[in-house]
């Protein structure tokens, strides 16, 4: 149902009658969005909390003052329940990067817009703090250690507990403590939008515009870069991370001198911290609220999660080993099992044909061995495959076989890594030589220690002429 305080708002405003009004698509709040159609066409809003909208407001206001792109708020209703603003059109920063989401493949132009956005940043929490009345914020006027709690105890009762892990509230409260003790240590006048990722920036005319500030308050710049770059469903690569906060750093240098080692230092606290608040978000949205496009969130968190706990939080040691045992729960292992990369690595014999790939998927690697010294030309040799010391000794000492695995290695690492990234669950790897018995065999096996060792994924090593299988499991 319309709500009748939208048509008369917009005949308040413009002097004309809506020619239509349309419910848009929910976020994660209680306000509704409508399009209202007409001259010209506007965004209603609809709010449960005046709280909230008066700190939307006036943070629209002062942000335009600012010269800052957010939106303009037209007309508001008596009571500040409904309001009208500016409309923006329906390009959303997180659709237009669409592509690069689900592939981790980024392409030029979706690069081009996140350095946009990310540059963007520094302006909206120096420029924007700048005269900003922060009492007006809701629903606390900045970051401290209340709000911090807040954050916490929402991802310990909306999300750990339903999930049913056990675990010493009390243990885990102080080491609540001493990460709220850390986060505060970076204190400073700045304003923090919170909820800053690609679902809140609207692309109009190819520039970033910013919208869903209203739970912003005072507080470290780190929070909204660890939210940006962060987001759980944005699936950002390692390298574009770095890439973006490079620009982010860059941008920053304009407003205060940074110390790299420090700031990244106090960004990996805040990606924990972040974390843990995004996955109460989703344990409420989703386990209480039975929204499912929170739960099918649920799995990106922890991934992220996962990753994040790779590098040690030794300050927080009770919390670090219920989060490990959480990530390793199977409800999140069993997802984690069927994006885990699984790669095949085989020698064969050309006489015999290329080895077809098992899993369906085509492609991969196929290495020609042939131009290496072969040692099976020798008659000392022939009894031996490439597993064996006269055969490694022979093809290590005429050193062909360094520069070939070499260039081999760089190719197979990079398609590696860039499967990983992307969920991908089977990669084949084979190398072939005239009879399938040195040197195939030893780049094999080389290749299949290396991908194991370096990224610490499963191998499945396959000597097909020799009747030889192996597997390396993931580390």
């Amino acid at each position: 149902m319309i709500p009748k305080i939208l048509y008369e708002l917009y005949k308040k405003h413009t002097g004309n009658e809506a020619e239509a009004i349309t419910e848009l698509p929910s976020s994660g709040s209680n306000r509704r969005y409508f399009r209202i159609s007409g001259t010209p066409t506007l965004i209603g809003v609809v709010g449960t909390s005046v709280e909230e909208n008066d700190a939307f407001m006036y943070m629209a206001a002062h942000f335009r003052a600012k010269s800052l792109p957010v939106p303009e708020v037209l007309e508001c209703s008596d009571d500040h329940i409904a309001y009208l603003q500016q409309d923006l059109g329906d390009t959303i920063l997180y659709n237009e990067i669409e592509k690069g989401r689900l592939t981790s493949v980024f392409s030029d132009e979706e690069k081009k817009l996140l350095v946009k956005t990310i540059r963007k940043l520094p302006d909206i929490q120096f420029a924007g703090a700048d005269g900003m009345d922060f009492r007006h914020c809701y629903p606390a006027p900045e970051l401290n250690a209340r709000s911090i709690m807040w954050d916490l105890n929402y991802f310990k009762y909306c999300f750990l507990k339903a999930t049913g892990l056990d675990f010493l509230e009390g243990k885990l409260e102080d080491d609540f403590q001493r990460l709220t003790d850390v986060l505060l240590r970076s204190s400073s006048a700045t304003f923090m939008y919170r909820d800053f990722q690609s679902r809140n920036v609207m692309i109009k005319d190819g520039e970033p515009w910013f919208i869903d500030f209203q739970g912003g308050r005072k507080g470290p710049v780190y929070y909204d870069v660890a939210s940006f770059l962060w987001q759980a469903k944005a699936n950002f690569p390692d390298s574009l991370r770095r890439e973006l906060l490079k620009e982010y750093i860059d941008a920053l240098r304009k407003y205060m001198p940074v110390n790299e080692e420090y700031f990244y230092s106090q960004l990996h606290h805040f990606v924990l911290f972040r974390t843990l608040q995004v996955l109460g978000a989703y344990g409420f949205r989703g386990y209480f609220e039975k929204k499912p496009h929170f739960m099918q969130s649920v799995p990106f968190a922890i991934a992220n999660l996962r990753e994040l706990l790779k590098v040690p939080y030794p300050e927080f040691p009770y919390l670090s080993k219920v989060l490990t045992e959480l990530v390793n729960m199977k409800q999140f292992t069993d997802d984690l099992q069927k994006r885990t990369l699984t790669v095949r690595v085989m020698s064969f014999a050309y006489k015999k044909g290329i080895p077809n790939d098992p899993s369906g998927n085509g492609g991969g690697y196929v290495f020609d061995c042939r131009a290496v010294n072969n040692p099976g030309k020798y008659d000392r040799y022939k009894p031996f495959t490439g597993l064996d010391q006269p055969v490694i000794k022979f093809l290590e000492d005429d050193g062909e076989i360094f520069p070939f695995l070499e260039h081999a290695f760089q190719l197979v690492d990079a398609h590696v890594k860039r499967f990983m990234e992307r969920g991908f669950t089977n990669m084949m790897v084979c190398f072939g030589c005239t009879g399938g018995q040195h040197r195939s065999v030893y780049s094999a096996q080389k290749m299949a220690q290396h991908i194991n060792e370096k990224f610490g994924v499963k191998v499945e090593l396959v000597h097909r002429e020799q009747n030889i299988e192996q597997t390396f499991n993931a580390k």
